[in-house]
Order: structure tokens, then sequence, then C-alpha cells
């Protein structure tokens, strides 16, 4: 039997997944400069031309404010990886790397209403959330063999790493964890050049992440 979908909430969004899905994607995102600024541009520019208002800061760079096509955002956020990934945003021609750091929704249409982005250097740690993946659920030896339940704590953790190194996600293996068993930040196997800051900051900070308890 294939391993089962997972949720992840992500952005106020519930994306579904494939654990074993390991196949790295390339998000590129066509952006204009915008020097109209305010609500009432911004409504319009929703309303009449189908974009929508977004800003890329960071990099030692001033913060430009850009614009980006609604139906061009709608369909990259629709990937998880969109959202643990360095994208290339093209504006105006000019390409520059980036990544999503926050995006403020319609709250009942839940289209986006506006994006931010930070510049990414290939020389500086990035500070970014991405998914955890759990693997092996129906055939963890707590679940399968002692009749145990898995509970899911955290769907995602905060890692630094340089931008070559940013995972897709991180994945938890169940397959080994017997009943009564918790885990932590702590037992997520890290890729090379990956950490997680809240364990730099001592015990205390090593969060529970999942479990396996009686049923």
């Amino acid at each position: 039997m294939p391993p089962p979908f997972l949720a992840t909430a992500v952005f106020g969004r519930e994306i579904r997944h494939k654990p074993e899905t390991t196949m790295s994607a390339i998000f590129t995102l066509n952006a204009t400069n915008r020097t109209d600024e305010g609500k009432g541009a911004s409504r319009r520019l929703r309303r009449l031309e189908k974009r929508i208002p977004a800003v890329i800061y960071g990099g030692g760079k001033e913060a430009q404010s850009i614009s980006i096509e609604l139906r061009e955002l709608v369909k990259a956020i629709e990937s998880e990886a969109f959202y643990s990934h360095v994208l290339t945003l093209i504006i105006d021609g000019q390409p520059q790397q980036a990544v999503i750091k926050a995006m403020q929704r319609h709250p009942a249409k839940n289209t986006p209403l506006h994006a931010d982005f930070l510049r990414v250097d290939a020389a500086h740690k990035l500070t970014m959330k991405v998914p955890l993946h759990y693997s092996n659920q129906e055939a963890c030896v707590g679940v399968k063999t002692e009749g145990g339940s898995i509970s899911i704590i955290a769907t995602e953790v905060e890692i630094a790493c340089l931008p070559n190194n940013l995972p897709e996600y991180l994945t938890v293996d169940l397959l080994g964890v017997h009943i009564g068993t918790t885990l932590h930040l702590s037992d997520i196997k890290l890729p090379e050049g990956v950490e997680i800051p809240a364990l730099a900051q001592g015990h205390d900070y090593d969060q529970p992440i999942a479990n396996v308890h009686k049923a």
C-alpha cells in the first residue's frame, strides 16, 4: 500500500504532498516595477490588471515595489516546494534570486493579496521554515506491531543554511519508533550544511515534533 498523503499548512493554506517526492522544482515569476502605491492603487492593480502588489527587499539593496500576475503566482503556490525554494524573480527583464517571506491572503477567498520576497546572497545564510515529512507511518513498529497511534506535533521547522543547501523538506523516519517514544527537533536528520537554530539555545528548546502513544 502506498504511503498516505500528508497535509502541511503553509502560509495559511493546506497543501497536500507525497512523502516520497524528491524531485526538485524550479520556480520563476515575472514581475514589473511598481511606482503607483497606496491602498487605492493596490485595489486597482488587483481588480483591473489581475496582478498583486509585492515587495522585494534585503541583499544590501533598497526595497523595491513590484507587481506579479495573479494567475502565475496562484499556479506556483499550489506546490508546497514554492515556500522552501530559492525563486527567480524576473523584474523588468532582470533576474533576481529570492525567497518568499510572507504572503497576505483574502480572508474569505484565500487568494493572495500581497507578497514579500527576500533577496538571497549565495554567501550568506538564510533562516527559513521548511516542511517536515513523516515517512513510514503505516509501517511504524509502534503502530503496526504494538497497536499504537502517531501524533504529529510539528509540520515545519525553522532552519538556517546557505541558499545552495536549502532543502525542499526534511524527512522524519518513523519506521523504528516504538510506542511511548517522543521525537524531538534533535532527532531530525539534517543534510550537510543545514542547522536548526533553536537547538543552539539549549536543551529547553529541543521541542517535541511527534510521538507514538497508546491508541
